[in-house]
């Protein structure tokens, strides 16, 4: 089907000012925006009802005289004399209308002046055209909503990608592959959620804003309480809170919400951002990992993404993922730097001023090492990899290890070269947790913005008595990205963060 109103560099004031005009003219006859229509069919579910168009020819259809009710916006139009093709769009799909003049009477002739973008409605049997397209041959048919603003057209939609974002409720219209990442995922999330309920994890929320900002390290938003005259913090984690419902009893705990970090825009950060956080009470790092491998495994079956494509690289996640400790991939990517020397700060130093690694005088070893890392390491490791056994330095919540406790039991996952969930087995001596808080605390005192406070009720909590507990944060955002193959968070975000527009 053609597009007769497809658009010219046409002043866009001089569209909407015609339709404008046009709205007038239905306001003056009392009809503008009705409300009484209800939908009777989804256009998707009769698409996939009479797909077979060998069974439902034209006469099957014309036999079986079954009516429909449905609506949608005007998407493509073609008026040719006494009859006219117009194509709509619903949420589940597109469906062809077929309007006679005979049919119609002076609705017809109303119809004529519609514009591309009106939502309309109608009623009527289903037939097969010529060319073989299913349609509602329309004997009702109203218009319920103006368009006042032009639709981009239908062969460069909206180019400009920023006014994609900005306009998100056009670029829902205009870009079904667009539609198509929401429509994922909310099945991912979805998905998550099964999985988790059916293992005995029960869903919670926690406070949004915080007293004290904690359970990651990072800078966060402040706000203010009027009525009680108190800085409060918008949440960079749900952890010390959900961590405290394990005290409470809550053995398996989970929850997708909001976090707020106050850093800078990229493809991979978003001011606010969703994340799953979860505890499992009795299981260690390894436990969670296995937990990790299979729900993201899960997600993948469940959008069909087993293997996709991200970043111009084939990922696949069929096969079990590798699992390697920090300090062997250092070592085998970084052949000049010894053994020895990676606990030997001065010599980390040197190795950082070598690789051009800008780095603090309060850096000990194990902030050294990371750093080496996140600058040699993480871009290569394309394929699922957890990074396990980091230092204690950069892990201020993670259990320390058994056989060595400068390292915590931790992982990271990295896919694509970019991190998509961190878990620990949980720290649950109150008397640790508390020295490193003081550690962190001095970080802060020396400039580190992104250092933790001392949460004095969550020692509290600790000594209460938490059990051996495992934990797992999995970004929701990047995990939305690799399954649908989105190489910025903005392309999974209905309205990511913008700038205001000038003027």
């Amino acid at each position: 089907m053609t597009d007769e109103t497809r658009q010219t560099p046409t002043d866009e004031n001089h569209l909407i000012a015609e339709r404008r005009a046009k709205l007038a003219a239905l306001r003056g006859q009392g009809i503008a925006f009705p409300n009484d229509f209800r939908r009777g069919d989804y256009v998707g579910d009769l698409a996939a009802e009479y797909a077979d168009a060998e069974r439902w020819t034209q006469d099957a259809l014309d036999a079986q005289a079954r009516r429909v009710a449905v609506a949608g916006r005007i998407l493509l139009k073609r008026v040719m004399g006494k009859a006219s093709f117009v194509q709509i769009q619903d949420e589940s799909g597109r469906i062809q209308l077929f309007l006679q003049a005979n049919a119609l009477g002076e609705t017809y002739e109303a119809f004529k002046g519609w514009d591309v973008g009106d939502i309309v409605a109608a009623e009527g049997p289903l037939t097969r055209t010529k060319t073989g397209e299913l349609s509602v041959r329309a004997d009702r048919l109203r218009l319920l909503t103006k368009s006042l603003r032009p639709l981009p057209d239908k062969f460069h939609g909206l180019a400009d990608i920023e006014q994609r974002y900005r306009q998100r409720y056009v670029d829902l219209i205009v870009s079904p592959e667009s539609r198509e990442v929401f429509v994922k995922r909310s099945k991912i999330i979805r998905a998550i959620r099964a999985w988790l309920d059916a293992r005995r994890f029960l869903e919670v929320e926690t406070p949004m804003m915080h007293y004290i900002p904690g359970g990651a390290a990072a800078k966060p938003f402040t706000t203010h309480h009027n009525a009680l005259d108190l800085q409060l913090y918008l949440r960079v984690a749900p952890e010390l809170y959900l961590k405290r419902l394990t005290v409470g009893g809550l053995e398996r705990v989970y929850e997708i919400n909001r976090n707020f970090r106050n850093e800078g825009v990229s493809t991979r950060h978003n001011p606010e951002f969703t994340m799953l956080e979860l505890y499992e009470a009795y299981a260690t790092y390894t436990e969670i990992m296995d937990l990790t491998e299979a729900v993201v495994r899960h997600c993948a079956q469940e959008v069909d993404a087993v293997t996709t494509e991200w970043d111009g690289q084939r990922i696949d996640l069929g096969p079990a993922f590798r699992r390697w400790s920090m300090t062997e991939a250092v070592l085998e990517l970084n052949p000049e730097i010894g053994r020895e020397e990676l606990r030997d700060v001065d010599a980390m130093r040197a190795h950082c001023a070598r690789l051009k690694i800008p780095v603090k005088p309060s850096y000990g070893w194990g902030k050294l090492l990371l750093e080496v890392f996140e600058k040699t390491v993480e871009h290569t490791l394309i394929q699922p990899t957890f990074i396990t056994d980091h230092p204690v330095e950069v892990s201020p919540l993670a259990r320390a290890n058994d056989v060595d406790p400068e390292l915590t039991d931790r992982f990271e996952l990295f896919i694509g070269g970019k991190e998509l969930a961190n878990g620990f087995s949980e720290l649950n001596d109150p008397e640790d947790q508390a020295a490193r808080f003081l550690a962190q605390v001095e970080q802060k005192a020396g400039g580190d913005d992104e250092a933790m406070h001392f949460d004095a009720d969550y020692i509290r909590a600790l000594e209460v008595g938490l059990p051996p507990t495992g934990g797992l944060g999995v970004g929701i955002d990047r995990l939305v990205m690799l399954l649908t193959g989105s190489n910025s968070i903005r392309d999974v975000l209905l309205f990511p963060y913008m700038r205001p527009e000038a003027g």
